[in-house]
Order: structure tokens, then C-alpha cells, then sequence
């Protein structure tokens, strides 16, 4: 009877102590978790409506254990944006989320203007309760011809004619960060992200 007693007394103890772990705030489980990574992605505005194209897309992660990966020898949007080994990945964990997407060699031609790049990356990171950060490297940048000074801040904006390019643009919400290597904007023509990293996870 005696040894009974221990033994509920013990298996009690066991229970309040896994309450006791299941109430801190470092082991809850995420209530909702976003990854994404695309080396390329361009809206293309035309008579005929709108069109969405990219190349080296992971597509949306949605599992805290879930991982997607995305690469080309090469890419190549309607003959206007080219570029070599382009990649993407999108890693989820139980409390935070990475994503990354790169490219060599990036030719764009919009509008008039033709954007170089000799290497581009991004990466975005989320923490369960703490804080996000990204960051953005873009090699050799150059506009016209003209090489274009990355002062690495971030949301850097570059004007040309018609529109404007932000270099290291970092988009942040509660748990998330959005870092796009580079967002070049031609107003009623295109809309091109070069290197967009996601991640969010709360």
C-alpha cells in the first residue's frame, strides 16, 4: 500500500512537472510559420491583363519541419531578365524559419534601362519570440554602364527614369522579415524582384 502511494505521488510529481515545461514560452509550439525564397520574379503589366513569371521559386513552406529547394543552370524571363545558376531554398525548424535565393550573372532589361549584376543574394531569418533579421549582397551593381555605389543600408533607392530600384529591401512585420535583394519598379510596365527571401514564423 505504501509503495502505491510513492508510485501515485511520483506519477503526480511527473505530471505537474511536464505542465510545468508545457506553460514556458521557449517550448510552445509556432502557430504560424511562413518561408519562401525566389531567385527571380517579375510582374509584367500589358493590355491583355497582368502576368506573374519567375524562375527558381521554392513556393510557400507551410511545415515547422518542412524544407523546399529550387535551382536552374539558368534563367530567363521573356528575353528581358537572364541569369545563371539561380537558387532558392526555404528551411523550417520548430522555432524558426530561413530562407535564401541567389543568382550570377543577372541581365535586365526594362523600360529603357539595362541593370547588371555580377552576383546577388539574400537571406532572411525569424526566431519564435525574437527578433528577425536579413541582409542582401549584390556584386558589381550597375545601371546603364554606370556602376552603382551599394552603401549596404537597407531599403537604398536608386531612380531612373519611370521608376526606381531599391537595393536591400527589408519589409518587416510581428515574427517576419521580407529582404529582396533588389526591386526594380517601372510604373505600368514591370515589377521585378531579384532575390527575395522570406520568413515569418509566431
Amino acid at each position: 500500500m505504501f509503495r502505491a502511494e510513492r508510485l501515485r505521488s511520483r506519477f503526480i510529481g511527473i505530471l505537474v512537472g511536464i505542465a510545468g515545461l508545457l506553460a514556458l514560452p521557449g517550448v510552445s509550439a509556432a502557430q504560424t510559420l511562413t518561408g519562401q525564397a525566389a531567385a527571380a520574379q517579375a510582374t509584367v503589366f500589358g493590355l491583355l491583363g497582368t502576368n506573374v513569371l519567375s524562375f527558381a521559386n521554392t513556393g510557400t513552406l507551410s511545415s515547422p519541419t518542412g524544407a523546399l529547394q529550387a535551382s536552374q543552370l539558368s534563367g530567363n524571363i521573356l528575353g528581358a531578365l537572364t541569369a545563371e545558376v539561380p537558387s532558392a531554398t526555404t528551411i523550417g525548424y520548430p522555432d524558426q524559419v530561413d530562407s535564401a535565393a541567389s543568382l550570377a550573372n543577372l541581365a535586365l532589361s526594362i523600360a529603357g534601362n539595362a541593370i547588371g549584376a555580377d552576383f546577388v543574394n539574400s537571406e532572411a531569418s525569424a526566431v519564435l519570440n525574437g527578433a528577425s533579421s536579413g541582409s542582401a549582397t549584390l556584386t558589381n551593381l550597375s545601371l546603364n554602364g554606370v556602376p552603382v555605389a551599394v552603401t549596404g543600408a537597407p531599403n537604398q533607392t536608386v531612380y531612373l527614369p519611370g521608376g526606381q530600384m531599391v537595393i536591400n529591401e527589408q519589409q518587416t512585420s510581428p515574427g517576419g522579415i521580407v529582404v529582396n535583394a533588389l526591386h526594380v519598379i517601372v510604373s505600368g510596365v514591370a515589377d521585378v524582384v531579384i532575390g527575395s527571401a522570406v520568413a515569418s514564423i509566431q
